[in-house]
Formats: C-alpha cells, structure tokens, sequence
C-alpha cells in the first residue's frame, strides 16, 4: 500500500499551520509517523504542528521535531503536556 505524503494530504484537508520543511521531510520517511499523520484530524495535525513552532530556540525546535516524528510512530495523536494551540477558532 502506497502512503501519501505529508504535503498531499495537508492541502485538502483544513490545517491553519504550514507543514515546516524539516518536519515534512522527516515525517515523509518515517512510516509510521507518517501512517498516524494520516490518521490523525486536522485538528490534532494543528496541535503538532503549533507545538513545534511555538518554541524560540532553534535546539528546542529540533527536539520537538524528532519528538514529534518518535510519538507519531508510536501512535500518539497529540502532543502531551501542553496547554494547545493558541490559533484554535
């Protein structure tokens, strides 16, 4: 079974937050992350990615990156212990 990419399913669903190119490419090559993004609502791939962003060091950034892509691969659907995304309507 072929997986989409990242950038393919984003652009019809509803995501208030552009897929940054790190995380996109990671997510891309990981298999299982990618199989969960899939999965996962628009809100829930908002929370992930307002998560990553919201950081202002460069090294955190990058941590939550590969936090991230290690959770989605595990299955998780949101990102633990954080308040949410400020951009939710």
């Amino acid at each position: 079974m072929k997986m989409k990419s990242a950038r393919k399913i984003d652009k019809a669903k509803k995501i208030v937050h552009t897929i940054p190119r790190d995380f996109r490419d990671k997510l891309n090559s990981h298999t299982k992350s990618l199989a969960t993004w899939n999965d996962i609502t628009p809100l829930a791939k908002n929370e992930w990615l307002c998560w990553i962003e919201s950081v202002k060091k460069v090294e955190t950034r990058t941590k939550h990156v590969k936090r991230a892509i290690e959770d989605l691969a595990r299955g998780k659907r949101r990102p633990c212990c954080w308040a949410g995304c400020v951009h939710r309507q």
